[in-house]
């Protein structure tokens, strides 16, 4: 996890009744609050308010809103040659919602030098219920049948918050966020939050932004509809390259 800023901070308890999040904009530190459950009402609540969950199993749950914030607009996406070299030499279909349990299940599998995950099967079942309501969404890489990357994410207006994302094949996993952008872009969306920001995201167009402006970017954007059938559109993934 991110090491916190410098300064202490205060995280408001959750009670399993209590509904309310602070406010982000009020609080000093980058966790604002912890406890409470992972019900979808509670979690779209956070989402629309720039708060995220993430802990690790056997801990309490520890709601997030950092400052800075990453994020990446639609519209910014880096795509390299070599990017779409690798896409065509592999012949990568793009699927949306095909398969969200799948894609889950291989984020949630540890990453090389990791002991454990974040995603735990409480985070998975909480995700796959937000899926079945139509707020949370996957973007999935196929070789043939092979699922060799993706990510999955939660939806809320016309942002798309990212949660997390694998690779078993060299670049898929940035095929796939490609893939997502262009599609988001075509739909409407405002913004991308990816949390933090990685050098594997800055590589592909990810910012970072001060989190009282994303809390402006995102009060917009959450109160923007945006028109997405959640359906791939290959002619999208075209072109667009840069050296």
């Amino acid at each position: 996890m991110s090491t916190l800023r410098p300064g202490g901070f205060r995280p408001v308890l959750l009670q399993r009744r209590v509904r309310a999040f602070p406010d982000p904009a009020q609080m000093a530190g980058d966790i604002v609050a912890m406890g409470g459950d992972l019900r979808a009402e509670r979690l779209l609540q956070a989402y629309s308010q720039g708060i995220f969950p993430w802990f690790s199993e056997g801990d309490p749950i520890l709601w997030w809103s950092p400052d800075p914030r990453g994020v990446l607009f639609p519209a910014a996406v880096h795509s390299s040659r070599s990017l779409h070299k690798s896409a065509r030499r592999a012949a990568w279909q793009v699927a949306i919602d095909r398969d969200f349990a799948g894609v889950v299940a291989a984020c949630a599998q540890p990453r090389a030098g990791q002991d454990g995950t974040w995603i735990t099967s409480g985070m998975a079942r909480a995700y796959e219920e937000l899926f079945q309501a139509g707020y949370a969404h996957s973007f999935e890489v196929y070789a043939g049948a092979e699922l060799v990357g993706g990510l999955y994410g939660v939806a809320l207006g016309s942002a798309f918050f990212g949660e997390s994302m694998f690779s078993r094949a060299r670049d898929a996993s940035k095929w796939a966020l490609f893939a997502l952008a262009r599609h988001l872009q075509a739909w409407n969306f405002r913004l991308i939050d990816t949390q933090f920001l990685t050098a594997h995201l800055q590589q592909m167009g990810a910012v970072e932004l001060p989190r009282s402006e994303f809390l402006q970017l995102l009060r917009q954007a959450t109160s923007a509809e945006a028109a997405a059938p959640w359906s791939p559109s290959p002619e999208l993934l075209a072109g667009r390259s840069e050296a």
